[in-house]
């Protein structure tokens, strides 16, 4: 391998690399603070995507408007999956979570299908990035397509607010506070239930945002989050599960590891994310950056 060659995989790893931080990060925001695994992370991501592309279809919304709207609607949708459903298994089993999110995955998918079918007239459906980041740019060893750095660089600066909003300022410590110790949280005047719903609204933002990203380069279709979705609990569990630096770092490293692995030996491309987290369950179970659940 030449150094170029070398150099160019590891700017395709840092493309999906940037997927998969936005999404761990979805994930860990929402388990760290509810400790809920929400398997309808990948039906959301694929449901920012679509919305991107029926915003452009229906209204006539570019990229740059479709980047903001899409991913308030995710987070609306999340607000009342959260109220209207995840609320009310609190307290129980985490395997009833896990059921409702798997099954709202299936009836999101089946439902978008349906729709881009009867409205659309497509199974799938290619997605336009705006004219300013067509084009490519020289990074000395190589030409690179600038919509991807732009990817890079946003999944980045987002990955890196949030992680400020949470661990530095007061609206992390009442986050943190209301799901840690909601009782003496509710004592000073704070409406718990609010807080909760804002996080899960967040994360799963933060999952529509990387679908409207993802749509210029891999299309819009119903399934493009299942495949997608576990690699990414992969990513969750080697960083750390709730862990947000963990989630961040671990998902570009992955992509990173992924895309060199793959151009050495392509065979190992689709296990090597696993094989990464089975070592590193067997010598750290809490994870790269995670706590031992006595210690959070």
């Amino acid at each position: 391998m030449t150094l170029q060659y070398f150099l160019i995989q590891v700017f395709n790893g840092l493309v999906n690399g940037a997927f998969y931080a936005l999404l761990s990060l979805g994930l860990a925001v929402i388990f760290g603070m509810l400790r809920i695994v929400n398997f309808a992370h990948g039906a959301l991501y694929m449901l920012g995507a679509f919305a991107a592309f029926a915003l452009g279809q229906l209204f006539g919304l570019g990229f740059w408007p479709s980047l903001i709207i899409a991913p308030i609607i995710v987070a609306l949708v999340g607000m009342v999956i959260e109220r209207g459903l995840l609320s009310r298994l609190y307290g129980l089993e985490p395997s009833y979570n896990l059921l409702l999110t798997f099954g709202l995955t299936l009836l999101t998918q089946d439902l978008v299908k349906q729709v881009m079918l009867s409205r659309f007239a497509v199974s799938s459906a290619p997605y336009t990035p705006p004219a300013e980041l067509s084009g490519v740019v020289n990074l000395g060893f190589t030409m690179f397509p600038k919509y991807r750095l732009f990817v890079i660089g946003l999944a980045l600066l987002v990955c890196l607010i949030t992680w400020f909003v949470i661990e530095k300022t007061r609206v992390g410590a009442i986050i943190r506070a209301s799901t840690e110790n909601p009782t003496v949280t509710r004592a000073f005047g704070i409406d718990v239930s609010k807080w909760v719903t804002g996080v899960f609204a967040v994360g799963v933002g933060l999952a529509g945002l990387a679908g409207v990203l993802a749509a210029p380069i891999y299309s819009v279709e119903p399934y493009m989050g299942a495949e997608l979705i576990i690699t990414t609990f992969a990513v969750v569990v080697i960083g750390g599960m709730g862990s947000i630096l963990g989630s961040v770092v671990t998902g570009f490293a992955v992509g990173v590891l992924a895309a060199i692995g793959s151009a050495l030996y392509p065979p190992i491309a689709n296990t090597l994310v696993f094989i990464l987290m089975a070592v590193v369950l067997l010598i750290r179970p809490s994870g790269l950056f995670g706590l031992p659940e006595g210690a959070r």
